[in-house]
């Protein structure tokens, strides 16, 4: 049979809490239209994965990537691991014949990422990684994308990008968390990467970048806020904010155009009601009416990404989150670390092979590495 009319075999990699609370539930349902056949489950944790595969009858359970690779075979490998572990996961399942599909973030360094791609075959209709960016997929934001790239709102001029949340000391006890090596970076990585995603998806490249980084409350590596000012190449600038230290939490991004300002406010996920058009005085009632008809609501969530993933790959298309498609956000939040660390404008570019933040996000800068095992011992 064809792969048109074939479902993608496919494995779950890592059976925590982003595995249990979207990434199954969305599988389960493709599954349930005959898109994909959930056919193995793995995690280190023997107990976890078993029980997993049992819950979600999946027949196959193991505590070995490279063996359920050798013995299953799968057409698509869902990676819900940490970021530390995913270029050599993604790397395996590609070497395997796999397409990957990989959560956020994508890899600690834009190396690990070139790594990635360069393990791909380059074909189109060759398997290839690609990344959870889950935002760009809801009604909401196709709606307002192809708005902007017709210029209907005229020309994209000021925008801003906040996610600001909170994140309390219990949040920073688990040892993984606030460290460059297992998190791959604090909010600016971690947490407003999904905003950031979203607005370098609807303004178009960047050209240069401005950053601050700050660790004001929590005892970690990473920081726990960040601030951006960004220069598009239409031109256009905006500015960015990531925080962990907001009791009032809201994502939000707003588009200051010539014709109308657009704004989207909302936590987790937005629907089409979160999302505001503002008209400038003398637009036509009926071209604003035209804008706000968003048509029908989907939300922003894996099922949708995970709809147009299982789409692009049965007609042969690069899916929006690989390759260069998902460099992009990666480039720009290490850009911003190098800002930040330097004191220095980064441009668009700038960062490759041979330049400390290519392999680290934290560049090596004093006071942001991670401590020596001396350091460790003289803080203690």
């Amino acid at each position: 049979m064809s792969r048109s009319t074939t479902p993608l075999r496919t494995a779950v990699v890592g059976t925590g809490g982003i595995a249990r609370g979207s990434h199954l539930p969305a599988l389960e349902k493709l599954a349930a239209e005959g898109e994909v056949e959930l056919v193995a489950a793995v995690d280190l944790d023997t107990a976890a994965v078993r029980a997993l595969a049992a819950a979600s009858g999946i027949p196959y359970a193991s505590t070995d990537l490279d063996t359920m690779l050798a013995e299953v075979h799968p057409d698509l490998v869902v990676l819900c691991t940490p970021p530390a572990v995913h270029r050599e996961q993604s790397v395996a399942a590609l070497r395997a014949g796999a397409w990957v599909w990989c959560e956020k973030p994508p890899c600690p360094s834009l190396a690990d990422y070139d790594a990635v791609e360069a393990a791909q075959r380059g074909g189109d209709t060759d398997p290839y990684a690609s990344i959870v960016f889950q935002h760009r997929f809801g009604s909401g934001a196709r709606h307002v994308r192809r708005l902007l790239r017709e210029g209907a709102f005229g020309r994209p001029l000021v925008a801003h990008c906040q996610t600001t949340w909170y994140r309390d000391s219990a949040y920073y006890s688990v040892p993984w968390r606030g460290r460059w090596a297992t998190e791959g970076g604090g909010p600016a990585m971690g947490h407003g990467i999904h905003q950031t995603d979203l607005l370098l998806d609807l303004m178009g490249p960047w050209t240069e970048v401005r950053g601050m980084a700050a660790r004001l409350v929590h005892d970690v590596e990473t920081e726990d806020v960040s601030t951006a000012q960004v220069r598009f190449a239409g031109g256009a600038v905006a500015t960015v904010v990531n925080s962990v230290l907001s009791p009032d939490e809201t994502s939000r991004i707003r588009i200051d155009c010539e014709r109308a300002t657009i704004e989207l406010t909302h936590l987790y996920g937005y629907r089409n009601a979160d999302w505001r058009i503002t008209p400038a005085p003398g637009v036509p009632e009926e071209t604003v009416a035209g804008w706000r008809d968003f048509g029908a609501d989907e939300p922003s969530s894996h099922l949708a990404q995970l709809r147009v993933l299982v789409a692009d790959i049965r007609a042969g298309r690069r899916h929006a989150t690989s390759g260069p498609g998902g460099r992009q956000t990666l480039e720009f939040i290490t850009a911003l670390y190098k800002s930040a660390f330097t004191d220095a404008t980064v441009r668009a570019g700038e960062i490759g092979p041979g330049d400390p933040y290519y392999t680290a996000l934290h560049g090596g800068a004093p006071g942001w590495a991670p401590a020596t095992p001396r350091e460790e011992e003289d803080r203690a």
